[in-house]
């Protein structure tokens, strides 16, 4: 039998921390992150997006000082836990020059081999970003990615998440979803499927994995950029939710795009006007906690968001170069070096996402954003996190994706020109992770995102210093 969760670290959004650590890319924002600023006291927050591919990758890496094997004898069923071990973790690790073996892409109908492993990531990522403190952990989730959503949740509930927090897109299912999870009942969701003329569900039982417990229902924080969205959803949500995080286009990682119609400069930007800018009041109005996010990360930016009726600020970019990080080492190095020279540029590039949404690229050379290097890249698509649900022909459910190849992306019915400078974020974000996959022996290219606040890197550096701690950027926020 399992043992139930006791009650919530925090019982009400009004008493989370002021400073959310902003969920980003695949495993930047990883447990060692979330738990050293949790540490502070703080609301440090796990990033969902391909945490399946993460355990399994870094299984096979050999995973180092032994903890995604300490937290998985934690997995309340260790026959899955086993069965993973079994398939991917390598002594020692893999060859360097040795591709690794990639779980099966997640469907609308996942077999039981991905059911067990997604939720086993979620509970690895939570379990660890937990340990040694009594502080508060979220987890980061994409509306925009829904096949892995029920499961990632689950196992992150299994591991005693306390905040949920999700965006890029209208996230109203979710509140019911963590209601049922946590009464140990089935949950579904209904996905986006273009051309569709039936719902198409996808469903989770938390009895076929063994005892269903009763878990604590965590918080819920949905990530927008309009007051008329954290309205609606505080209304017509499946169920309760707790709060809002309010973002500015200037934040990293996926953009909400602009209102109205969609114009572009001459550098291929959106362009965004006065209806796109937040108005603190507005969401003052609705009566829920919020946090802004987006341009927060310097000294005094607290006190600012405070002073407009805000509990706090969410802040990324700050984080994501701090030596918790999950960013590669390497790379890490050579952005805080540009960084301190001041001759990175970041660009909200309108077209780099198979989403649709718009998103923020570092323009580093060598990365997939210099277009010698996005020119050679063959376009491939064999993770699948970010591929679009429709209906084909005879009814059936297929997938497909902008970012892989021409010719099969049209034979689904895709449109050829939304391939157009499209970017396989996938495999390239988990390059810029450590975990990028080697074809015919040669390393994915990395990509980099993160947020247009570029002096908040800077002011957290101190002197002639060339790293810095989660921490530091938590004792300049609060200064």
């Amino acid at each position: 039998m399992i043992e139930q969760f006791p009650g919530n670290r925090v019982a009400d959004a009004a008493d989370l921390p002021p400073v959310i650590q902003g969920g980003m890319g695949v495993g930047v924002s990883g447990w060692r992150l979330a738990r050293a600023v949790a540490m502070q006291g703080q609301l440090g927050v796990v990033s969902g997006t391909a945490l399946d591919l993460l355990l399994t990758r870094q299984l096979q890496l050999g995973d180092e000082g032994g903890h995604l094997r300490r937290a998985l004898e934690a997995f309340p069923y260790p026959e899955i836990a086993a069965r993973i071990l079994d398939r991917y973790f390598i002594p020692g690790g893999k060859s360097p020059d040795a591709p690794f073996k990639t779980p099966p892409m997640i469907s609308h109908e996942p077999g039981r081999q991905t059911r067990e492993l997604v939720v086993a990531a979620g509970f690895v990522a939570i379990h660890l970003a937990r340990q040694g403190h009594a502080g508060v952990v979220g987890l980061n989730l994409l509306e925009k990615i829904q096949t892995p959503t029920l499961m990632v949740l689950y196992g992150a509930m299994l591991a005693g998440v306390d905040v949920v927090l999700m965006g890029a897109g209208i996230p109203r299912q979710i509140p019911k979803i963590l209601d049922d999870l946590a009464a140990g009942a089935s949950a579904e969701m209904r996905l986006d499927v273009t051309g569709a003329t039936e719902p198409v569900f996808i469903r989770i039982d938390p009895a076929e994995f063994g005892p269903a417990p009763v878990l604590r229902r965590p918080l819920f924080l949905a990530i927008v950029a309009s007051p008329v969205l954290a309205e609606n959803l505080r209304r017509k949500a499946s169920g309760r939710v707790d709060g809002f995080v309010v973002e500015a286009p200037t934040a990293g990682g996926h953009n909400a795009p602009p209102r109205g119609p969609m114009q572009l400069t001459p550098e291929g930007e959106p362009i965004y006007g006065e209806r796109d800018r937040i108005d603190p009041a507005k969401f003052v109005e609705i009566g829920l906690p919020f946090w802004l996010a987006g341009g927060y990360g310097r000294i005094g930016k607290l006190r600012e968001a405070r002073a407009l009726g805000a509990h706090g600020i969410q802040v990324g970019t700050a984080f994501a170069f701090c030596e918790e990080s999950g960013f590669d080492p390497a790379l890490k190095v050579g952005i805080l070096a540009a960084v301190k020279r001041g001759d990175l540029e970041i660009h909200t590039d309108a077209l780099a996402s198979p989403t649709g949404f718009p998103f923020k690229v570092a323009q580093v050379p060598g990365s997939i954003a210099d277009p010698a290097v996005y020119q050679q890249r063959e376009r491939v698509c064999d993770l699948g996190v970010l591929r679009e649900t429709y209906q084909k022909p005879d009814g059936g459910i297929g997938f497909r994706c902008s970012a892989e190849p021409l010719d099969l992306y049209v034979s689904k019915g895709g449109d050829p020109e939304q391939t157009r400078h499209r970017i396989c974020l996938c495999n390239s974000l988990c390059a810029s992770a450590g975990i990028g996959q080697i074809r015919d022996g040669a390393a994915e290219p990395q990509l980099i995102t993160i947020g247009d606040d570029l002096a908040a890197v800077r002011d957290v550096m101190s002197g002639d210093s060339n790293s810095y701690s989660a921490a530091d950027v938590i004792r300049r926020l609060l200064d």
